[in-house]
């Protein structure tokens, strides 16, 4: 099997679809951060003068330790909140560029073993075993990727499962240090 000049440019051209289509979501996937640390950063002026204007207005030293503790709790939760944000933007974008790849992946996984089937069927007689062997090898390494893919599956499930059970601890946590306060 040759490969001519017309593969090679729709292959490059197919290549280039997909780059323009990764870089379009990476530069969505900026977008949404840009934004969110925009919305992040007003709420936190605004919400940082009302605290200034409210200590200054405080009358003792009890209604100052109050209004500092009762910061305590909120800032945590929007912490986390923003963190979770940050998060789900990195995991959309994360899962673009795996489909992208698993994609991609197949696809050349395709255009190998139609070489091999070809090479197959046009090899000389007598190489049967050596046909087979190759054979056997690809089967092999097809079954390697699909359990490194699976592998790598549960793994991020794994992580995003204990991401969130840190972060529900961490905020009841901050509700219990709250509370005390």
């Amino acid at each position: 099997m040759f490969i001519t000049a017309d593969q090679i440019t729709a292959t490059n051209k197919a290549n280039l679809d997909t780059l323009k289509g990764l870089s379009s979501k990476s530069f969505a996937g900026v977008e949404k951060l840009v934004e969110l640390n925009l919305a992040a950063a007003k709420a936190m002026m605004t919400e940082s003068f009302s605290h200034a204007q409210a200590l200054l207005a405080a009358k003792d030293l009890q209604q100052v330790i109050s209004l500092q503790t009762s910061l305590v709790s909120p800032m945590a939760e929007k912490s986390v909140a923003y963190g979770r944000h940050v998060y789900g933007i990195a995991v959309e974008a994360g899962a673009e560029f795996s489909k992208a790849f698993e994609g991609k992946a197949a696809e050349a996984q395709k255009v190998f073993n139609q070489a091999v089937e070809t090479a197959a069927k046009n090899a000389p007689a007598g190489t049967e075993s050596a046909v087979a062997v190759v054979k056997s090898a690809l089967a092999s390494s097809q079954s390697a990727i699909e359990s490194a893919q699976s592998a790598a599956k549960q793994a991020m499930a794994a992580a995003e499962s204990n991401i969130a059970a840190v972060t529900e601890k961490a905020l009841s946590a901050a509700a219990a240090v709250g509370k005390k306060a």
